[in-house]
């Protein structure tokens, strides 16, 4: 009895069981062995650590095949170049239209709630700033030198314009180019099928993850900057769960609250993860089999929107820009919220989908409008959990904009997407995989 029930538990559902549990089994043992060294070097450093290592790991071991693959596949079934460059332009513009907004809104709040706390200035405050890129290096390196080289860095940029390239090409070779295509597709199916497999573990990777932050980050973490902190927490959820559904509904006509629920477990998995790269394989696996987005639409749009699609980062800078200029009691006109906008939107583009490039932006942000860096050291203890929620964020985002440009696109199966049988957990997808390694 016991057996059937547990083979009826979704993915979804093992997810929350298993980050519920990690979080109780850290405060735990936070609790019953304070500064205990050995459960710091066996427990957090070391057993957890590794589990959840694993975990991220080999997520993170799909991403370059996935997106190369991928992109190769659905660039060749765009053998019109026109077709190519109004789906990039309407990918691009919807992306840092919504980046855009989210700055917005953020800064807006952010006024109106006053986070900032003129005695904070008197903090001992370090940050070593990391150089930005400049808007030129950006641009530059958009184009790889080496492909083998931007593969094994996980440059996304450079993958995406190398795939793009490379595909087009494959679908102007005739009858050969159809073979490779063909080669690739099968590739496709097999990235897709160990991706199944490997979203078995995640109820596992993420108790272990949940424990390690549980045991790292304590409540008193939050006394300094609680206001900023549920700031940016606010503006984060009301983006995610207002602006975003707002937008599908206006663009696409289609259910909000349906999309919602199907897009469950892509968000535990961002919100664990903290990293887009690394939720993009289960990204693309929702988008295609659950939410009804043709492969060359979503191998296109969910790539790029993991690598430039930042309106998560973008709120976080937006907050935290009045929130440093209150702490220090910096005025900033009109013209330098509007330059914070701008800037921040731009840098977008060239922020990669990884935990924490956030405040690397944020100091170029900060730079570009006068205000000290050093405020950025009042921000980074909160920064780990905000980063969850932001990645969550960022990959409603990405499937916001791919929903609506499939459908503008005619690449798009309403029945999938309204059927609540495919939208239920990954688990079914799953189950169909155990059931084959079984036979």
């Amino acid at each position: 009895m016991a057996l059937t029930q547990n083979k009826k538990l979704g993915l979804t559902s093992k997810i929350l069981i298993g980050m519920a549990g990690g979080i109780l089994f850290g405060l735990l043992l936070r609790w019953l062995f304070p500064e205990s060294a050995f459960i710091q070097d066996y427990i957090t450093d070391g057993l957890l650590n590794v589990i959840g290592t694993i975990f991220i790991s080999s997520l993170q071991m799909l991403v370059v095949p996935l997106v190369f693959v991928s992109l190769v596949c659905g660039t060749c079934s765009l053998s019109d170049p026109s077709t190519l460059g109004r789906l990039g332009g309407k990918t691009i513009a919807f992306y840092l239209f919504t980046t855009a907004i989210a700055l917005s809104m953020a800064i807006l709040v952010a006024l109106l709630i006053h986070p900032g706390n003129a005695s904070l200035a008197a903090e001992n405050m370090q940050y070593s700033v990391k150089e930005a890129p400049s808007l030129a290096n950006v641009l530059i390196n958009l184009v790889p030198r080496n492909p083998i080289q931007a593969m094994t860095e996980g440059n996304m940029l450079q993958i995406i314009i190398f795939a793009v390239i490379f595909g087009f090409a494959v679908s102007h070779i005739g009858e050969r180019g159809k073979r490779v295509a063909a080669l690739f597709n099968d590739l496709n199916e097999v990235i897709m099928r160990v991706v199944t497999l490997i979203m078995q573990l995640a109820p596992y990777g993420i108790f272990a993850l949940m424990g390690k932050l549980a045991l790292t980050l304590g409540l008193e973490t939050f006394e300094s900057v609680v206001k900023y902190f549920f700031v940016v927490l606010g503006v984060l959820l009301i983006h995610a769960f207002v602006v975003y559904p707002t937008l599908l509904k206006i663009f696409s006509g289609l259910s909000p609250l349906l999309f919602i629920r199907k897009m469950r477990d892509v968000q535990l998995f961002a919100f664990s993860t903290a990293s887009s790269n690394a939720t993009l394989p289960v990204t693309i696996e929702t988008a295609e089999h659950r939410l009804g987005v043709d492969n060359k639409v979503a191998s296109f749009t969910l790539p790029l929107g993991a690598t430039i699609n930042m309106d998560g980062t973008a709120i976080m800078q937006g907050v935290a820009t009045v929130f440093i200029a209150q702490v220090f009691g910096i005025d900033l006109t009109i013209t330098d919220y509007a330059m914070v906008v701008v800037t921040a939107t731009l840098a977008s583009i060239g922020t990669a989908g990884v935990p924490g490039v956030g405040l690397i932006m944020l100091a170029m942000v900060l730079n570009q409008v006068g205000l000290p860096v050093e405020g950025i050291a009042l921000i980074m203890g909160v920064d780990r959990l905000l980063d969850m929620v932001r990645t969550a964020v960022n990959v409603t985002g990405d499937s916001v904009a791919t929903v609506i440009i499939a459908k503008s696109e005619g690449a798009f199966n309403e029945v999938t997407f309204n059927d609540t049988q495919a939208g239920k957990t990954a688990g079914s997808f799953v189950d169909q995989v155990n059931a084959e390694v079984k036979e």
